[in-house]
């Protein structure tokens, strides 16, 4: 039996997830990746294949105001809290939490206590 990497572990629980998770128009989903380096979020509508808005550690906004690179808690919390200000702008203030097959710890909690705190609702 071959084992598995931590990668496609990943990989295979976000498909899983999947299948139960989808976003509407009403209900967008807010999707989650996190990669060694920076954390990413999208709101999305599936139905319209759509992204409505976005937000990483790589955007300008954010990388003047991190003092520390995009792998830590405190750059989760502030992409959390610019991904809920763009999409209440939006008007979206329903999504569906879609944690990309990582554990509900660390950098993807803090991402999305943060976006609870900013508005959101999930």
């Amino acid at each position: 039996m071959a084992t598995l990497s931590r990668k496609q572990q990943t990989q295979k629980r976000h498909r899983r997830l999947r299948r139960y998770l989808n976003g509407t128009e009403q209900r967008p989903r807010l999707a989650v990746f996190r990669s060694n380096n920076h954390i990413y979020a999208q709101i999305i509508d599936d139905d319209a294949q759509n992204t409505i808005c976005a937000a990483s550690t790589l955007d300008k906004d954010l990388r003047e105001t991190l003092k520390t690179g995009g792998n830590s808690c405190e750059a989760s919390t502030a992409v959390g809290e610019l991904v809920a200000k763009r999409a209440l702008s939006k008007g979206i203030q329903q999504v569906v939490f879609d944690r990309g097959g990582n554990i509900y710890h660390g950098r993807v909690k803090a991402l999305a206590e943060a976006a609870r705190v900013a508005g959101l609702n999930f």
